[in-house]
């Protein structure tokens, strides 16, 4: 665990964010305040997946969407 005052904290503020992803780290105020930084992890968006190579054109894409939506706006027989 690592213990820095807010003087010192402000001065290294990048050194102390990248301290604080692998241990405790606690700013302690003058008036005898103490304040915790903890790492977070941001979850990952479920969009965000690896790309794949292909040989489909833009307009391969276009035209199999385009024949999806039409199928869908036949009327059920």
């Amino acid at each position: 665990m690592k213990v820095y005052t807010y003087s010192e904290a402000r001065q290294k503020f990048s050194a102390v964010l990248d301290i604080a992803k692998s241990e405790e780290v606690i700013i302690k105020r003058r008036g005898g305040d103490t304040f915790k930084i903890i790492f977070t992890k941001s979850p990952k968006s479920p969009f965000d997946v690896p790309g794949i190579k292909t040989k489909a054109t833009t307009k391969d894409i276009l035209d199999a969407v385009n024949e999806s939506r039409a199928r869908s706006a036949e009327p059920a027989a």
